[in-house]
């Protein structure tokens, strides 16, 4: 089935003329006013609406992460909002730094009823709207555009004639354009300047104008040019905190929100991992945390992203995708052999007075709470350098390059039926591999002793389950030992030989030795063998052993 020709049945919007544009030579420079909108339009888009106790604690972790607006309910539209609003005042719950914001619509009687939920309030933000663009006009309401401003000027009115009365509550008036993407600029800016001025707004009592993308319906370097060119054509500017609400019906809301800041606006209105109705509003994790990275301090704590995180879903019963930017279980996982290979080498010389320059990690996990751990994680597609970064990260071994080759292909076959290794079930399969071989040979000890120049040892093992004692000289232990077992009948030549410490503390208490012993056979074939024991001489010789039961078992 083919998609229908769009030339018949969709119309792209016009181009904002403006030709003098500033915003795409700007960088955002530090952060916007945020407001979080999760107990309201967040909620009202769940299954399963919260109950007040899931809002009381999804309040209460919002005032944790720094938010100091915070819209709490429509109080109107339900008793269990207006409730909520009352609890929140009544008991002392609200931060003396955080202001709770309602939502209203532009009729008498449910802004009547939205302020009397607010009594007692130190300070709340009024948010009423209607209404703009020509689809809502004609179709939904059947109302022309002097109707429009009539219905926003007279719920203003009568907002700031109840907040009047309210003695010990401070009120702050928002006012949104309700589709403003979809409406004509000149007439958005209209009903803007009616709403101003009808509150008399000033540098000292100043309304926040919210410019929403209430249907994500263009481009976001199109919402950025209709914000410019509002935030140059407004009347009283110095009287406005000019407010985004993006939506992200075409995926793009987090883009759009960041153009319009360089646009020209204050403050951003969003939900906690992109929460909301259709596709959800712009997500305030990830503009919060996107801040970041380009050295801008947010004001918003995302420190323990994951204490975050499993609190929303558990409060909203959302579930966070394992590909979400920045709180996504996989989203600093690499099972790419290339990638790990990479990262494993940003990690080698990444230092931590200098600029963070990781590949293909853009935040340090650390700074979020999250861990080193699942920065690789093995598959059928990994390749040795995430195998020996994990290794080396979980456990101290430091393989030796082609070692790392030879164990990628042990591991290789236990992923090719499908599946992922972990940190630990890729060193159970190291020990049993490396350390473990005990047929034919297994090692029982071993005793020095001085032969002339050389060094001689007497080697006891046993071969086929028969215990023997096997003797041999040479210019070292490991020479030696190579020397006893040829007697034995087993041939090899050692080609490379890597000692290390593997530590169990800071301190270096506990401390072990590994070794690794690269052999030839007599009769062609090659393999590691790895020992680890207190005594190096001890892992060499465990080593040798290894890598001579590996061979013998080819």
């Amino acid at each position: 089935m083919m998609l229908s020709s769009p030339a018949s049945k969709y119309r792209p919007f016009q181009p904002v003329r403006l030709d003098d544009r500033q915003w795409p030579e700007r960088v955002i420079t530090r952060p916007p006013i945020w407001m979080s909108t999760d107990l309201r339009d967040g909620n009202q888009a769940l299954f399963e609406p919260m109950d007040a106790e899931r809002k009381m604690r999804l309040f209460r972790i919002l005032c944790e992460v720094g938010f100091k607006e915070i819209e709490v309910g429509f109080p109107a539209a339900s008793q269990t909002d207006f409730d909520f609003v009352r609890h929140l005042i009544e008991g002392g719950h609200i931060p003396v730094d955080v202001t709770i914001e309602v939502l209203t619509q532009a009729r008498e009687d449910i802004i009547d009823r939205t302020l009397e939920a607010l009594k007692g309030a130190r300070r709340a933000i009024v948010h009423v709207y209607n209404a703009t663009s020509p689809t809502f006009r004609e179709v939904v309401f059947g109302m022309k555009p002097d109707e429009i401003i009539k219905l926003a000027v007279s719920a203003v009115s009568r907002i700031r004639q109840v907040a009047g009365t309210m003695t010990g509550t401070e009120i702050v008036l928002e006012y949104s354009p309700e589709t403003f993407s979809a409406t004509e600029l000149e007439f958005a800016r209209e009903v803007c300047d009616a709403v101003t001025e009808a509150w008399g707004a000033c540098p000292d009592d100043k309304v926040i104008i919210n410019l929403p993308a209430t249907v994500e319906v263009a481009t976001p370097n199109h919402y950025a040019d209709q914000i410019e060119w509002m935030h140059r054509h407004l009347a009283r500017r110095d009287s406005i905190v000019l407010s985004l609400h993006p939506h992200n019906d075409r995926g793009t809301g987090v883009a759009a929100a960041e153009l319009g800041l360089m646009a020209g606006a204050d403050r951003i209105e969003g939900c906690l991992f992109g929460n909301g109705e259709r596709t959800g509003n712009a997500d305030l994790v990830t503009l919060a945390l996107n801040l970041y990275t380009q050295g801008v301090s947010p004001g918003l704590d995302f420190s323990d992203i994951n204490g975050v995180a499993r609190a929303f879903e558990q409060c909203t019963g959302m579930p966070i995708h394992p590909r979400h930017p920045y709180a996504g279980d996989l989203v600093f996982t690499a099972f790419s052999g290339s990638h790990q290979d990479a990262i494993r080498k940003g990690f080698a010389v990444q230092h931590p007075d200098e600029p963070w320059t990781l590949p293909y990690l853009i935040i340090d996990p650390a700074d979020i709470g999250r861990t080193y751990d699942s920065v690789i994680r093995v598959n059928s597609q990994s390749g040795k350098g995430g195998i020996a970064w994990l290794m080396q990260t979980r456990y101290g071994i430091a393989m030796p390059r082609r070692l790392q080759v030879e164990f990628s292909r042990e591991v290789q076959k236990e992923t090719e039926s499908g599946g992922e290794m972990s940190a630990a079930a890729i060193w159970r399969l190291f020990s049993q591999v490396y350390l473990e071989p005990c047929s034919p040979v297994r090692y029982v000890e071993h005793h020095l002793r001085e032969v002339g120049d050389a060094q001689g040892i007497e080697l006891i093992v046993e071969i086929d389950a028969h215990r023997h004692v096997l003797v041999g000289k040479g210019n070292g232990p490991i020479d030696a030992a190579v020397h006893a077992l040829r007697g034995a009948g087993f041939d090899v030549r050692v080609r490379s030989f890597e000692e290390q410490s593997i530590s169990a503390s800071s301190d270096g208490a506990n401390a072990r030795a590994c070794a690794f012993l690269e052999l030839v056979g007599v009769n062609g074939g090659e393999c590691y063998g790895a020992g680890i024991d207190e005594n190096i001489v001890t892992a060499s010789i465990r080593a040798l052993v290894s890598g001579v039961n590996r061979l013998a078992n080819r």
